[in-house]
């Protein structure tokens, strides 16, 4: 039977459809407002984690998972996908099947089946937390992907314990990489083989291996735990803070500088910033910046040093028969004639000098020094030199010393054909070497010497065999047999009390051995034992840091607490003669014999005295015992100004190359200058203090603070009325000067860097400032107004009174290529602006033709010191240079020629 020409089995079969689609439509609604629901309370559990987050955030607390994964399973329903926290990334659909935003952080079980999704619209609102752009990337494994199919389904991931390790992971190949899309909009399927676009919500460094960067190189791990992190299906981990550890790929140097002709100005980078300097309207139009610079015809010839290093260092300081004194500082061996105020330089060394010998025949000095800051040339080793020509004639251990030589001694038996070192590494190796085999020597032999500190070494005078060592806990007996083989054996304190420390070594004239060590004690081995034969107790309090046996057989011992100088007949039995050395000088640290009755002191406070017991001693070197930062040069005398951390400041002439007076103000001094007249001098301390000083009576008439962090940097304007105090709180302090520069008014503070102030110049007419900071910015400023001038292309013709900014246009070539933003300490340029000198790390003082200004500039490269170099100066006529070192403590005054 046939209804309106279809069988009735047909309209039965449509009835029962219409009734199935009924019921679909109910179960779609049903379905709808289950999925309403659901969305309610997930956007409520959303909104609960990222209030959650911010909070662990806040505190520094981010916990991490770290799971092997490329995903974070979602479930709804029965279907899974990756979700992101701020883009609504929906499910790429299969053929003829509806797409459904997936509710966000429901856990799948892994027996839930497929079910059909249903395409709904995004409702939420946007995330509270920082939105970083996003960048569209290929790759397998991702934080958020879109999944090919709404029906795929992954299995439920298990959280490892904190110790668990993450399993390997296949690292996919690297793919071209999309083009960031323009608008936020969902990632879409490439094509039906599967190949995914996958999307990152952080364009920060990516630390997992075979991650591709946006210019399609792969960027390798140096940490697989970040990896890990990345990895991880953790929701904490979406918002992981970027890794900033990957420098060596920023732009950085002036070697890749260019120049903009038409702005006038050059650009380049540090450490990735770009800095941007402008070039003068004169020198704009003709600037080539592929030029090079040529060194000026002026050179400099170090001239004197100032300093002594006694505050760590022993057996340091002998007599010559030239009559002169040697001795070091900073890399520079030292020889100095009193009598005739002159000194000569051994500059063979590169970095911090040790220990020194002498040869038994007064001639020959061999000196040890530290690993350096150069890994080929500052490489620890001994050289040995004669002190007449000053020429070297072997550099010996060239790559087989680890530290530093410690401990130094020439054979005096044989007539110093061999030459005994220690190293200074962790067994402390002593080493035996025939110094005159060729250039370099010949090693005969080396062990172990201790696993303790060891503070002197030294030949007998006697037995050509026989070394002895001393140091913490102990005293050694070594001989080297036929066959260039070291025996030890230990001293024997037997029932005595063991000293902490076995501080200092001698020899009778009959050949025993005399030890003196921190319990104040003098000890006598018997020649060829390692027993005692004497025992002289509490000679000084504390520790006996030198013992000097005189020609005639007699002792002399110096305290390093006590400061007394004891002189012992040849029998070890005390003289009753004995001199002291004043406190503010330091304790002794080395005893020698000098001309004829007189005996050269060094002390622990980096002084030399010298002088006899009866008459008492004077000192002849003065110098610093901590980092030096604070030189300012007197504006119409020869004469400069040193200060530092160890709290004094010391005025200095350059003719007569002694000091004229030192203070101790109680401060660490971070920097100095003097007024227009020399009459006041204004100290910058390390605790946010300055003082204004009396340059004659040293009278401080007042005290003023600004913050807390040290004055970096302190300079008058050129007409001496106003004073700008440059602050590492990132602010510049402006006063008025009054009354003969003795009182002071704040006029106002300059605030706009974003680090410590470093470098600071006026204008020459007194309008304007110029600053550097840590950061390296070079900020301009109205120093009337206090305010800074944003527009610094404007004051490109401004003509500065000083140059000490180490960035500017016109210091541009102190840069060396590859540097970074600290290699380069300060700069100075002379009075008749023809020169400029810089101090860096590297411990050298370079001399360059000013300005500048072109990217390769050559110059002239001193060496001398040893730590970075913390400041120079021209003095007030230009006919020498001031440079201070750092931890060196030492002033090297620089003639130029």
């Amino acid at each position: 039977m046939r209804i309106n020409g279809r069988h009735a089995a047909d309209v039965d079969k449509m009835a029962s459809a219409d009734m199935v689609q009924a019921s679909h439509r109910e179960e779609f609604d049903n379905c709808t407002a289950h999925y309403d629901m659901m969305e309610t309370e997930n956007e409520s559990l959303r909104e609960n984690v990222l209030r959650r987050l911010n909070q662990f955030e806040s505190r520094g607390i981010i916990p991490s998972n770290s799971t092997g994964g490329s995903s974070v399973p979602v479930r709804n329903g029965n279907g899974t996908i990756s979700r992101g926290v701020v883009q609504s990334n929906h499910v790429g659909p299969g053929k003829d099947s509806p797409r459904l935003r997936q509710p966000m952080y429901q856990q799948q079980t892994p027996d839930s089946g497929p079910k059909e999704t249903i395409r709904r619209t995004a409702s939420y609102a946007p995330s509270s937390l920082p939105q970083r752009r996003v960048v569209h990337y290929q790759s397998t494994g991702s934080l958020h992907s879109d999944s090919p199919s709404s029906t795929s389904v992954s299995p439920v991931p298990t959280s490892p314990s904190p110790t668990h390790t993450p399993p390997a992971r296949t690292t996919p190949s690297p793919r071209t990489p999309q083009p960031p899309p323009q608008q936020q909009r969902p990632a879409s399927v490439s094509s039906s083989t599967g190949s995914l676009h996958k999307r990152w919500s952080s364009t920060g460094d990516f630390n997992n291996s075979g991650i591709t960067s946006p210019t399609g190189t792969v960027i390798a791990s140096s940490s697989m735990a970040i990896a890990s992190r990345l990895a991880t299906k953790s929701l904490f981990n979406l918002y992981m803070r970027p890794q900033q550890h990957q420098q060596h790929l920023l732009k950085h140097g002036t070697r890749d500088a260019t120049y903009n002709e038409e702005e006038g100005s050059v650009r380049f980078f540090l450490r990735g910033r770009p800095i941007v300097l402008h070039a003068p309207t004169a020198v704009a139009e003709t600037y080539d910046i592929m030029k090079v610079a040529t060194a000026p015809q002026t050179r400099l010839k170090l001239e004197w040093v100032y300093g002594y290093r006694g505050r760590d260092c022993r057996s340091n300081l002998h007599l010559l028969p030239t009559g002169e004194m040697v001795y070091f500082v900073a890399a520079t061996v030292v020889l100095y004639n009193v009598e005739e105020q002159s000194q000569r330089h051994y500059l063979g060394h590169t970095d911090d000098v040790k220990c020194l010998s002498v040869h038994p025949n007064k001639l020959l000095v061999a000196t040890g020094q530290a690993a350096g800051h150069d890994r080929r040339e500052g490489r620890p080793h001994v050289r040995v030199w004669n002190s007449v020509s000053l020429n070297t004639l072997a550099v010996i251990g060239i790559g087989e010393f680890e530290r530093s030589i410690c401990c130094l001694s020439f054979s005096k038996a044989d007539g110093g054909a061999l030459l005994c070192a220690i190293d200074e590494a962790p067994d402390h190796n002593i080493s035996i070497w025939d110094w005159q085999r060729g250039d370099r020597g010949q090693k005969i032999t080396e062990t172990k010497c201790s696993a303790d500190t060891v503070v002197a070494a030294e030949f007998h005078p006697m037995d050509r065999q026989c070394i002895v060592t001393c140091g913490k806990s102990h005293i050694s007996f070594w001989t080297l047999d036929a066959g260039g083989t070291l025996y030890k054996r230990m001293g024997i304190f037997e029932n005595r009390d063991k000293p902490k420390y076995v501080t200092c070594l001698a020899f009778t004239q009959s050949g025993d051995v005399v030890s003196g060590d921190s319990n104040g004690n003098i000890i006598v081995w018997g020649r060829g034992t390692n027993t005692i034969s004497k025992f002289l107790r509490g000679l000084h309090e504390g520790s006996v840091f030198s013992i000097c046996v005189l020609k005639e057989g007699s002792l002399v011992t110096g305290g390093g607490k006590d400061g007394r100088i004891v002189q012992l007949d040849a029998s070890l039995n005390p003289t009753g003669q004995e001199n002291r050395v004043p406190d503010h000088l330091g304790a002794v640290r080395v005893v020698a014999e000098g001309r004829g009755s007189q005996l050269l002191v060094g002390t622990t406070r980096n002084c030399i005295l010298i002088g006899s017991l009866d008459l008492g001693f004077s000192p002849v070197v003065l110098g610093h015992t901590d980092e030096l930062w604070g030189l300012a040069v007197h504006p119409n005398l020869p004469q400069f100004l040193s200060a530092g951390h160890d709290r004094l400041v010391s005025l200095w002439d350059s003719m007569s190359h002694s000091v004229i007076w030192t203070k101790d103000i109680g401060e660490a001094i971070q920097s100095a200058t003097f007024s227009l007249d020399g009459g006041v001098i204004i100290l910058g301390c390390a605790s946010g203090h300055w003082m204004v000083m009396n340059s004659e009576t040293r009278e401080v008439y007042s005290v003023h603070t600004d913050g807390s962090e040290p004055i970096q940097v302190v300079r008058f304007s050129p007409d001496g009325n106003l004073l700008a105090l440059g602050s590492r709180d990132n602010n510049i302090y402006i006063y008025q000067v009054n009354e003969d520069a003795c009182k002071y008014s704040r006029v106002g503070r300059c605030s706009g860097h974003s680090s410590f102030i470093t470098h600071l110049d006026w204008s020459t007419d007194n309008q304007y400032i110029q600053s550097n900071s840590g950061d390296y910015e070079l900020l301009y400023w109205n120093a009337s107004l206090c305010r800074q001038i944003p527009q610094s292309s404007q004051l490109r013709d401004v003509e500065w009174a000083t140059n000490t900014c180490t960035l500017s246009f016109n210091t541009i070539g102190i840069w060396p290529e590859g540097a970074d933003g600290t290699d380069v300490n300060h700069c100075d340029r002379s009075h008749d602006a023809r020169l400029m000198a810089t101090a860096d790390d590297f411990g050298k003082v370079k001399l360059y033709s000013y300005p500048v200004i072109q990217p390769k500039s050559l110059c002239h490269t001193y060496g001398g010191h040893s730590s970075h170099v913390t400041n120079v100066s021209f003095l007030h006529d230009d006919s020498r240079l001031i440079s201070t070192g750092g931890r060196d403590t030492s002033v090297m005054q620089w003639a130029l020629t």
